[in-house]
């Protein structure tokens, strides 16, 4: 994976093949300009959900949106919507998806090195697009710690998931 620096906040980001956006109607006026800063860090943004503030569920979408990664179309997904709270519970019922919802960059970074999330959830209605745009290319650029202990956590995650697959499918 080639990696590129930004200057703002020095941001170490891998460049990948394809990375997910995903919106309901409430984030889809903040869907194109996530898709934009995602389009400078992968080959194909892949954008699923609204294409207009039409009422659509956001539990649809996001089951869509987490299929590219089963899929391994995609590493990582963004979903969109009006809070980033009704996203996330839906993605996190879906076995081999770890869902965070982030509004700050401490949240952004620690959730994928401590707990190797893979899908991050924003609030169209909680945060604009410059915040947006800063906690998007922390998730982006954040790599899952190498650490025992986060690792054993995160394999612990996954034994719930085998031990409750009605809960988590």
């Amino acid at each position: 994976m080639v990696s590129e620096t930004l200057s703002a906040g020095q941001l170490d980001i891998p460049r990948r093949a394809a990375i997910g956006v995903a919106c309901d109607h409430a984030g889809f006026p903040l869907k194109r300009f996530v898709g934009d800063i995602l389009k400078g860090h992968c080959d194909k943004v892949i954008e699923l959900g609204a294409t207009s503030e039409e009422p659509i569920d956001f539990p649809d979408v996001t089951r869509e949106a987490v299929q590219l990664i089963l899929s391994a179309q995609v590493e990582r997904v963004v979903l969109v919507c009006g809070t980033g709270a009704g996203a996330c519970i839906a993605a996190n019922k879906i076995a081999g998806i770890r869902a965070a919802v982030a509004h700050d960059t401490y949240v952004a970074r620690q959730c994928v090195e401590h707990d190797d999330v893979n899908v991050l959830c924003i609030g169209a209605w909680i945060i604009g697009p410059q915040i947006a745009a800063e906690v998007v290319r922390t998730f982006l650029a954040a790599r899952f710690s190498t650490e025992p202990q986060f690792r054993r956590r995160v394999a612990k995650l996954a034994e719930l998931e085998r031990q409750n697959p009605g809960k988590a499918g």
